[in-house]
């Protein structure tokens, strides 16, 4: 990927994850409203465990590869589009990295 695209695909990623996904988190009273919340949810699941065993430097999204950050990204559309399930999301999540914590369908 150019430097270009690379630079529209992190652009896209915080607009999601510091913009979109929080104000739809107030509307639709999610429990889960914070930028880091929605990153590691959507990290985790695009690498199919914790994303720092898989991505190395921080910030996370500067050094995923593009295909993991282009599926995250993809993941937090279908959250927003109401096609993908932030429960079962945060509890694969917690679940990867040893902690409860599973959210009700009331809080989600």
């Amino acid at each position: 990927m150019t430097e270009i695209a690379r630079s529209v695909i992190e652009q896209q990623w915080l607009d999601l994850t510091r913009i979109r996904l929080p104000k739809r988190a107030i509307e639709a009273r999610w429990s889960l409203r914070l930028d880091h919340c929605f990153q590691r949810i959507l990290l985790d699941d695009a690498c199919g465990g914790c994303w720092y065993d898989h991505i190395v430097g921080r910030p996370a999204y500067a050094n995923a590869p593009d295909a993991v950050l282009a599926r995250a990204i993809a993941t937090g559309e279908a959250l927003l589009a109401g096609t993908a399930d932030l429960i079962a999301l945060n509890a694969q999540s917690l679940a990867w990295r040893g902690k409860g914590g599973k959210l009700t369908r009331s809080e989600h």
